[in-house]
């Protein structure tokens, strides 16, 4: 296991504080600068600069860094699986997961369920936010594993396929459109209601537009929301035509408070994707979330 020192450092080189550091280490603050400098002393080179106020990475740090990221994830796989084949309810660790809106919602409270209730000493925290700032958060090590619409094609990210999604046209009853098949030509002129730029729902449509030969700026969009949630809510309160995952509107559909509007040849798949940065692996308890997801989804392990 890694020693104290350099789980000092690590906390120091993500922090780049001393004083931060120490209030997550629990440690005072001339007690982290004992471990840093015995760190430096025995690598023989040093791992901070400081410029005025400011402490920034050496070369040497930031490589460190990087080996201790590699370093914690085996680590932490290694805590986790022997700990499960001593006793699988002793299984310990943190997963943070980071997905866009619709999975968030409508996929994954069900799968953390499942995990928790095999490992209920894992901890899961869940970040909400659209595909773009998920990839975001992956590459900038504030979660673990991500799961997102579309493979985004990042050369520092490995994606998986996980499950398909539809994304359909919905209004309100009220709506003069509730009762109509429409043509792809009619959306040059009914006002739509989207998501925002950045989600994985807007890129399908658009996607699935430009195959039939229609740009984003021949729509008449009035009005952009963020989030699945707050879109539909608009669109039950407003005579728009918008397009949301089918899975997020199962309940209004079956209660009749919105209705499903066909568009003439238009239908709109888009595959969910696991994410992680490469060269990481699926570890102990990211392995098993995945697996968990996979079994319940019914997708080949």
């Amino acid at each position: 296991m890694l020693s104290t020192s350099y789980e000092v450092f690590f906390e120091v080189a993500n922090c780049l504080s001393f004083s931060k550091a120490s209030k997550k280490l629990y440690l005072t603050q001339p007690a982290v600068s004992k471990h840093v400098k015995k760190l430096e002393h025995e690598l023989g080179i040093s791992l901070f600069v400081r410029q005025g106020n400011v402490i920034m990475l050496t070369e040497a740090g930031k490589k460190l860094q990087e080996y201790l990221h590699q370093a914690k994830i085996i680590q932490n796989g290694i805590e986790f699986d022997l700990r499960v084949i001593k006793k699988l309810e002793e299984a310990r660790g943190m997963l943070n997961v980071g997905s866009s809106t619709t999975i968030s919602l409508y996929i994954l409270p069900k799968i953390i369920s499942l995990v928790h209730k095999k490992y209920p000493n894992i901890q899961i925290r869940l970040l909400n936010r659209n595909a773009e700032n998920v990839l975001k958060a992956l590459l900038n090590r504030e979660i673990d594993l991500g799961v997102i619409e579309g493979d985004h094609k990042i050369s520092a990210v490995s994606y998986q396929y996980f499950t398909d999604d539809e994304v359909i046209a919905v209004c309100s009853i009220h709506s003069p459109f509730a009762n109509r098949t429409i043509q792809l030509e009619d959306l040059k002129q009914i006002p739509l209601a989207l998501r925002e730029q950045g989600s994985g729902t807007l890129a399908a449509l658009y996607q699935a537009l430009g195959h039939k030969g229609l740009k984003p700026k021949e729509l008449n969009v009035t009005v952009k929301i963020g989030g699945t949630e707050a879109l539909k809510n608009f669109l039950k309160e407003d005579v728009c035509l918008g397009f949301l995952p089918r899975r997020s509107v199962l309940s209004e559909l079956e209660s009749k408070t919105m209705k499903e509007v066909e568009i003439e040849g238009l239908s709109i798949y888009r595959k969910f994707y696991f994410i992680m940065r490469q060269g990481e692996g699926k570890a102990g308890i990211i392995r098993e979330f995945i697996k968990t997801a996979r079994l319940h989804y019914n997708q080949p392990l």
